[in-house]
């Protein structure tokens, strides 16, 4: 854990969650903008457990509508063909499985964007192994370490670590920012169109660390 005088921004997401896909404009520049005294650290959160069941019907009309909803408010682009051309499960965990695996190799930003493109403009179904292991090819993945990788125990239980620790903070839901000042956790404001509210509220934060409550 950061100590008294370390700052750790957690960022707590989900590959397949389309409001995280619509934040990416935004948490791109915000990341890119947080003071050397902040620490990013992503959280994959897991939407939904492993299941080999279809989607049931009301939640594959339920998220077009979703996606329409985000591409109206912020303009970001989705391919609705994957609710045609693919079998849709409410199934995440086996994408976050993916992160944490391509983290192993050094591509976990890199595995989070092959699955955000896939899903929402690509009509691929991450939800699927073998779209990941595609993936992890189309990024010069080591191929059998990243198969061996996504379905270990370990990779498992780094994923409920991760969930369990979404659960116990103080977020609403993906994305999330949590700024960890001294083992304290401050939920972070969050703007969908501009980073710049998160950084001021982060920098004010970090600045006025002491007079926190």
């Amino acid at each position: 854990m950061p100590g008294p005088d370390k700052a750790v921004l957690y960022f707590f997401h989900d590959p397949m969650c389309s409001w995280c896909w619509g934040y990416r404009p935004v948490s791109d520049k915000l990341i890119a903008a947080l003071p050397e005294s902040v620490r990013l650290v992503k959280i994959v959160g897991g939407l939904a457990p492993d299941s080999d069941q279809p989607m049931p019907v009301e939640l594959q009309e339920k998220l077009p509508r979703a996606w329409r909803r985000i591409r109206d408010l912020l303009g970001t682009e989705f391919n609705f063909d994957f609710w045609t051309e693919c079998k849709p499960r409410r199934s995440t965990y086996p994408a976050c499985r993916a992160v944490l695996a391509a983290g192993n190799q050094g591509m976990y930003d890199e595995m989070i964007d092959a699955i955000q493109r896939a899903y929402y403009l690509r009509a691929m179904n991450p939800s699927d192994l073998e779209t990941l292991e595609a993936l992890a090819e189309e990024l010069g993945l080591d191929a059998a370490r990243f198969a061996a990788d996504v379905r270990s125990e370990d990779t498992n239980a780094a994923l409920l670590h991760q969930v369990q620790l979404a659960r116990q903070s103080p977020i609403d839901g993906f994305p999330s920012l949590v700024l960890d000042i001294g083992g304290r956790l401050i939920p972070v404001t969050r703007d969908y169109k501009d980073y710049r509210p998160s950084l001021l509220h982060i920098e004010a934060l970090v600045s006025g660390a002491d007079s926190i409550p």
